[in-house]
C-alpha cells in the first residue's frame, strides 16, 4: 500500500532584495513527502536547503525575503494562503522545525522545564503541572538522564548534545506530523551524533512522524533517510531513493560530493575536493550552474539549464544533459518529483 502524501511543494520560488534585486535562493523546486517517511535534502551551504525549510514553517522574513510563486500543501491546503495567526496553529503543533545551533534557540533566561511547559500550553491548554510532567516524559523519551532535575536547569548548564536532545524533546512535545530537522548534528562530536540519529530514527519508528532532514553529510544521510534531494544553486540536481543515489549517482554534483567522503578503508593521500564554491544567488544568467565546477560539462551545458531527466529506476531525476547520451528518457524531460 502507498502511503499517502502529507507535504508537497510545488514550483517553490524564495529570493531576498539585495542591491534592489531580487535574487533567488530557491528557485522552483517541486518534491513530495510520504507519511512515515525520512527525506534527506542534502547540498553544500548557499544551495537552498534551509530557506526550503524556512519557507515551510512560514518563516521567510518578508522584506528581504518574497515567496514569488508556488504551492507548499500541507494535508492538500496551500499554507502559502494561511495568515501569521493560522500559521501559529501549524507550527510546533502539526509541524516543528529543529533548528542548527540549540543555543540559539533556547532562552537562556528560562529552565528547560519552563520552555517545554509553555509550548505544550500554547498548542493544548494542557495544565500548568500536567505539562510539567509530560515535560519529565519527553526528556526520558529523548534519553535525559535524571530528568526530573534537568527541567529545572537552564541552557547553559546542559552540554551541546543535551540541548539538542532538549529541543528535539520540544519539537516532539505536540505529535508533530512533520518534523524538519536543519543540520541538526553539524555541532556534536562523532558518538552524540549517532545517538541523536538514532533516536530520530525511533521517533519516527514508534510515531511515525514524517522527517524532513537537511544536511550537507552524506554518511547521515545513508544512516537514516528513505529518499534524497540533491540541491545546489537553489534548485534540485538529484531525486531518488537511498539506495540508488548513493549507489549509481547520475549527477557530477551528487558524484563530487560522494567522493568528497572520507573513506576509512581507502588509502588516498588527499580528500577530494569539487573546484570552486556555490555561485552567488543570480550570478548565473544561463546555463547549467554547476557547469563552471563540472569536469564532465560539454558545450550545451553553458548555454541552456537542464531540465530533469527521468531514468530507468523508478523515482530517480537527474539535472543533467549527460543524461540524453546515457539512458536518460527524453519524452520526460520537465518531469518534476
Amino acid at each position: 500500500m502507498t502511503a499517502k502524501t502529507i507535504l508537497k511543494i510545488q514550483d517553490l520560488t524564495v529570493s531576498f532584495f539585495a542591491n534592489k534585486k531580487l535574487l533567488p535562493a530557491v528557485d522552483g523546486i517541486s518534491f513530495e513527502l510520504k507519511e512515515g517517511e525520512i527525506l534527506g535534502i542534502v547540498g553544500e551551504s548557499g544551495s537552498g536547503k534551509s530557506v526550503t525549510s524556512l519557507a515551510v514553517m512560514g518563516l521567510i522574513p518578508m522584506p528581504p525575503g518574497k515567496i514569488e510563486k508556488g504551492e507548499i500543501l500541507f494535508e492538500g491546503k496551500d499554507l502559502l494562503t494561511y495568515s501569521e495567526k493560522e500559521m501559529r496553529k501549524i507550527r510546533g503543533n502539526q509541524i516543528s522545525m529543529i533548528f542548527q545551533e540549540p543555543m540559539t534557540s533556547l532562552n537562556p533566561l528560562f529552565t528547560i522545564g519552563d520552555q517545554i511547559v509553555e509550548a505544550l500550553r500554547l498548542h493544548t491548554k494542557m495544565p500548568k503541572a500536567e505539562a510539567k510532567l509530560k515535560a519529565i516524559e519527553l526528556l526520558k523519551l529523548v534519553g535525559i538522564p535524571r530528568s526530573e532535575a534537568i527541567v529545572n536547569e537552564y541552557p547553559h548548564q546542559l552540554s551541546g548534545g543535551m540541548r539538542q536532545r532538549v529541543m528535539i524533546a520540544m519539537a516532539m512535545a505536540c505529535n508533530p506530523r512533520i518534523l524538519i530537522a536543519d543540520e541538526p548534528t553539524t555541532a556534536l562530536d562523532v558518538t552524540i551524533q549517532a545517538q541523536i540519529l538514532d533516536l530520530m530514527k525511533n521517533l519516527n519508528e514508534q510515531t511515525n512522524t514524517s522527517i524532513i532532514l537537511i544536511t550537507h553529510d552524506l554518511g547521515v544521510v545513508a544512516e537514516i533517510c528513505d529518499r534524497v534531494l540533491v540541491m545546489y544553486c537553489g534548485q534540485i540536481v538529484e531525486h531518488g531513493d537511498v539506495h540508488t543515489i548513493l549507489k549509481e549517482p547520475k549527477h557530477p554534483y551528487t558524484k563530487g560530493l560522494l567522493k568528497s567522503v572520507p573513506d576509512l578503508l581507502g588509502k588516498k593521500d588527499r580528500l577530494y575536493s569539487i573546484p570552486g564554491n556555490v555561485p552567488r544567488p543570480g550570478s548565473i544568467k544561463q546555463g547549467c550552474p554547476f557547469a563552471p565546477r563540472c569536469d564532465e560539462r560539454i558545450a550545451h551545458c553553458l548555454d541552456v539549464l537542464p531540465s530533469l531527466y527521468a531514468m530507468e529506476s523508478a523515482g530517480h531525476e537527474v539535472r543533467c544533459f549527460l543524461h540524453e547520451q546515457e539512458g536518460g528518457v527524453r519524452s520526460n524531460v520537465g518531469m518534476a518529483p
